[in-house]
């Protein structure tokens, strides 16, 4: 298949009929377009219309983006990159570049907070604009966007699709079809027509097996599902199915700011062949542990909680989670709380894992954690024993943090680290 599910998803419809009235239409969703690889394409103009594919090392790692090009091949983001070289080996593959992202990020969207402070970003590369608030500065809502369009591409070299619609769900919708490089306006009194002859797989939120349950009822359409019952759509599919029929009648309800999600540290390895033993799961867990624990130290912080994931040859993935006794920054207790949760896995499964996952989140400030503050402040959460719970482990830790920063963080590690730079490349035996 040349696109994906979703991209065929999006089409249906004739959008010329749709007119230009952006009355009321001042919501924008904003999507970069194929981000990741236009931003590499911005030292790589030669490139330029060959495809091209942003993924971790050959063989095992997986697409991050894939220009349009590669799109065509059936190359999309989260394939296995053997795959992706199966399907397009003629393609340009680049590693991704560290950091290089959330810089044009933060580019793109300080030049949207020019606009209005009403916006979220809900990733890297996309968000929703609310621009009542700049009408009677700047002009219409598609006045807005195109001059938003205009300046991220001048002062980016990046190019942006937006939808601008009078509901969040409709505005994403939009900027969809707009791809690439594009801007469409759903006016108000058009939403149904736009609407009603897409797939129903288009709605966000709408995966394989909601469209198979739907699918059995003979739903097929956007159209299909809005001309349901409400309260049908309820008992079939619960409070997710009251959303999606809102959905199908262009109604969204969800406010443009959602509460924050939860922050968190994490690390993550994808080995270069399967990995067997349970004594190298073992160290990598203590090496993910002791690099999530040296950034929560970095960021002042303390985990309540830790969970780890397990992914296997055949991508199934698992994930465990556990809370630890007190919030911690120190690579022990993380890898403690972990360590049984690994086994069980390890028993359950024959198979060889691809993936090894660790994730602290539930964070704290260090102050509130029953640690000891800083290695140069002895009086910090003194206990009755004469010392912070973990005090000697911390400042032990905190040197080693020091010693990293001066030297680099090869310069020290644990001795069980030093065993084997890479788990074996054999198999169960």
């Amino acid at each position: 298949m040349g696109v994906s599910r979703k991209q065929l998803a999006r089409g249906g419809g004739d959008l010329s009929r749709l007119g230009d009235d952006d009355t009321g239409c001042v919501v924008l969703h904003l999507d970069m377009d194929a981000f990741f690889v236009a931003v590499e394409l911005l030292s790589r103009p030669e490139l330029r219309g060959r495809p091209v594919v942003v993924g971790g090392r050959s063989g095992r790692g997986v697409v991050v983006s894939a220009s349009y090009e590669a799109r065509e091949y059936g190359v999309h983001a989260a394939m296995p990159i053997g795959r992706a070289e199966t399907l397009c080996p003629h393609a340009a593959f680049i590693p991704p570049s560290r950091g290089l992202y959330g810089e044009y990020s933060a580019r793109v969207f300080g030049l949207v907070a020019e606009v209005t402070e009403d916006y979220a970003q809900v990733s890297v590369d996309e968000g929703y604009v609310d621009v009542s608030s700049a009408v009677r500065r700047l002009g219409s809502p598609a006045v807005i966007a195109a001059g938003l369009r205009e300046r991220i591409e001048a002062e980016t070299g990046l190019t942006a699709s937006v939808g601008a619609a009078s509901t969040k769900v409709v505005a994403k919708l939009a900027s969809a079809r707009a791809k690439p490089d594009g801007l469409l306006v759903v006016p108000v009194a058009e939403v149904d027509a736009f609407l009603r002859p897409m797939p129903v797989e288009a709605l966000p939120g709408v995966g394989s097996t909601t469209a198979g349950t739907l699918a059995r009822y003979g739903i097929a359409t956007i159209g299909e599902l809005a001309d349901t019952e409400r309260a049908w759509a309820g008992r079939i599919l619960g409070s997710h199915g009251l959303m999606l029929h809102d959905f199908a009648h262009g109604i969204d309800r969800r406010p443009l700011r959602h509460t924050p999600k939860d922050h968190s540290v994490s690390a993550e390895h994808t080995f270069p062949a399967d990995v067997w033993r349970i004594e190298d799961l073992e160290r990598e867990l203590l090496r993910l542990a002791d690099t999530v624990a040296a950034r929560l130290r970095a960021e002042g912080r303390a985990a309540r909680s830790v969970g780890l994931k397990y992914r296997l040859s055949d991508f199934t993935t698992y994930s465990r989670s556990a809370t630890l006794p007190v919030p911690s920054d120190l690579s022990s207790d993380l890898h403690r709380a972990l360590r049984r949760p690994l086994h069980t896995l390890r028993e359950a499964h024959s198979s060889g894992v691809r993936l090894l996952g660790l994730r602290a989140h539930d964070l704290v400030p260090i102050a509130e954690a029953g640690r000891q503050g800083s290695l140069f402040d002895p009086e910090a959460g003194i206990t009755a024993e004469g010392g912070a719970p973990g005090a000697e482990e911390r400042d032990a830790q905190l040197a080693l943090d020091e010693v990293r920063r001066r030297f680099g963080k090869g310069a020290i590690t644990a001795a069980s680290l030093l065993s084997r730079a890479d788990p074996p490349q054999n198999g169960p035996g």
